[in-house]
């Protein structure tokens, strides 16, 4: 019988029983980053990870009156196939009524009213941060970023998509709403981003081409591993080239933008380089990714003959992104331009998106430094960056 790669097998039915798992580390041989952290992971393939006092909230942006959310705005379906397929319906998403009075009803400086509303709740996820590493950012790595995308509400108990169709709710019930943030953004954004965004500011440029393999470790269960790796242009192979965990959110800030085309993610994450593994672990790793073979045809880019996909009963491989980056760059900010092919192989699903984000070097420099002066330059430098994403990034929704 011919051998079908993971990506393209069909699920059987029950699974097969595991294997024991080893005894976790001496809590003496954990990093005090991790031990200090107490993660807390959502229970889903994506393994997304949330320090134990993350704090995650999310408003409405850009109206002159914050009250009147119920009066100006209402939610309708967004049409969106690849969600669609996963949900088997449509999301919705919060947008202007029809013949608002934009002169009136609109703030003429929303990044403003964003700074202040955000700007307690950073310095306290900053200040987290710094307690639990102890100050000791060496292989600690903090990244305070904004994500592009459309915030989607899909209901709860007492709200059913259905009944909220084209209604329009109060904040305060809007905020009790499941909701997800989806950054898959059309083809003609990311060529509106690149060709016309992207000349009027003064970046460096640079490609890049990345596999991102992550592996599952038996003896850290809430942890995934991340190993960066690039295909060398003289053997054609995949090298190792960084082994870090997965990041780690302590701040997530969504906001919904009503009369924009897309809605804003305000994140600060932590990263940790794995730089004390033994020997043996990292040779481990490395077969891991030596015994990878690249294949187009195939999400994600990559695949493993079958049994190469775990090394003993320590690592296991289970995803895999195949990103190409266009990255523009100032010693201010770093905003990239990403098409990523994902495949989770524990979900057995994938999906290629378009993604842009924009990172904020200058204001984590600020903030690691941590003194009364330098936290309210960061806070202004937030809101030059805040007003440059207003004035060029976000399209008013009417020319849409």
């Amino acid at each position: 019988m011919a051998y079908v790669p993971p990506h393209k097998r069909q699920s059987k039915g029950g699974a097969a029983s595991s294997p024991p798992s080893p005894a976790p580390p001496p809590e003496s041989a954990i990093p005090r980053f991790q031990r200090n952290l107490n993660l807390v992971s959502k229970n889903n393939p994506k393994k997304i990870v949330y320090a134990e006092n993350a704090i995650s909230k999310w408003f409405v942006v850009g109206l002159s009156d914050e009250s009147r959310v119920s009066e100006l705005t209402r939610l309708e379906p967004v049409d969106m196939e690849s969600v669609d397929r996963k949900s088997g319906e449509k999301p919705l998403a919060l947008v202007l009524k029809e013949n608002v009075d934009k002169a009136s009803e609109l703030s003429e400086n929303p990044w403003i009213f964003v700074s202040e509303t955000v700007k307690h709740d950073l310095f306290s996820s900053f200040r987290q941060v710094k307690e639990m590493t102890g100050n000791e950012f060496g292989e600690i790595k903090p990244t305070l970023v904004l994500r592009f995308g459309k915030i989607h509400f899909h209901g709860n108990r007492s709200y059913t998509r259905e009944s909220m169709k084209g209604s329009s709710l109060h904040g305060g019930t809007l905020k009790q709403l499941h909701k997800s943030f989806y950054t898959n953004l059309p083809p003609s954004y990311v060529e509106y981003i690149t060709g016309n965004v992207v000349p009027k500011l003064d970046f460096e440029f640079e490609e890049k081409e990345l596999y991102h393999v992550k592996l599952s470790d038996n003896t850290q269960p809430d942890s995934t591993i991340s190993c960066k790796c690039a295909v060398s242009k003289d053997t054609n192979e995949l090298e190792l080239c960084k082994i870090e965990l997965n990041r780690v959110r302590h701040l997530v800030v969504d906001m919904s933008c009503p009369d924009k085309n897309l809605d804003l993610r305000l994140m600060l994450c932590t990263k940790r380089i794995l730089s004390a593994l033994t020997d043996e672990e990292v040779e481990k790793i490395k077969g891991l990714i030596n015994s990878a073979r690249l294949d187009s045809e195939v999400k994600g880019g990559l695949r493993w003959s079958f049994g190469n996909q775990s090394s003993g009963d320590r690592y296991s491989v289970i995803g895999v992104w195949h990103t190409n980056a266009k990255i523009f760059r100032n010693s201010c900010t770093r905003l990239k331009v990403r098409v990523a092919d994902r495949f989770d192989f524990r979900s057995s699903s994938g999906e290629v998106s378009n993604e842009v984000s924009l990172k904020m070097p200058e204001i984590v420099s600020l903030l690691i430094r941590e003194q009364t002066v330098n936290n309210d330059i960061a806070i202004e430098k937030l809101k030059e960056k805040l007003k440059l994403i207003w004035k060029h990034f976000l399209i008013d929704r009417s020319s849409t």
